[in-house]
């Protein structure tokens, strides 16, 4: 186990495939076996069984921390022969429109979804060498995460890498650790400083 803190007062800690990070101004409830505190009844992990592997997921959420997110499960995957999941959620409430109007909006954004998500899939193949699972989804994304992992019982592991924003670590990590979200697996949140050399080095 190790624990870094930066100069602004972030904390983290390392142990397998696990990265928490802790800061005094956002309220982290985390356990280290069942996932989040209150997080609700999943199904039981099928990554163990024969014929089965473990996936870890990232989110693709047009931030540029979800590139590291991305690179670390990627290659934890990679180092661990296990599989690799890229969820992208198309965010509710956009399209409320005129029936005509709300379906074209809804093609767009399936549209711009694709191509990020076949962009980001070659540049996981090209640079780690593995082909990911590719996930797109309309909704919460805190929903739709808890839902994909109930469904596919292979993920073991979702990795999030926190912002540098002022404002906090980022939207999605800050719903996840914020009041009322909880999440069932292991949660890995990689700090923004780490470099794709250090991502690399702890995968």
């Amino acid at each position: 186990m190790r624990g870094i803190a930066d100069a602004d007062g972030w904390m983290n800690t390392l142990h397998q495939d696990r990265v928490f990070i802790f800061s005094g101004s956002y309220n982290f409830a985390v356990t280290t076996s069942d996932g989040f505190k209150g997080a609700a009844m999943v199904s039981k992990r099928l990554s163990r069984l024969e014929g089965h592997r473990r996936k870890f997921m990232a989110v693709i959420d047009g931030t540029p921390e979800c590139e590291k997110a991305v690179h670390y499960a990627g290659r934890r995957a990679k180092n661990t022969n296990g599989g690799l999941v890229l969820l992208y959620v198309i965010p509710e409430g956009d399209f409320q429109q005129w029936l005509g109007v709300e379906q074209i909006m809804r093609a767009e954004a399936m549209e711009e979804a694709e191509a990020v998500m076949a962009k980001t899939a070659h540049r996981v193949r090209e640079t780690i060498g593995i082909d990911p699972e590719i996930v797109i989804r309309e909704g919460s994304a805190p929903e739709q995460i808890n839902g994909l992992v109930e469904e596919d019982r292979d993920i073991a592991i979702l990795v999030l890498a926190a912002g540098s924003a002022k404002e906090g670590p980022g939207p999605l990590v800050s719903a996840v650790a914020g009041r009322g979200a909880a999440f069932p697996i292991p949660v890995t949140v990689l700090p923004d400083t780490l470099s794709d050399e250090e991502i690399d080095s702890l995968a």
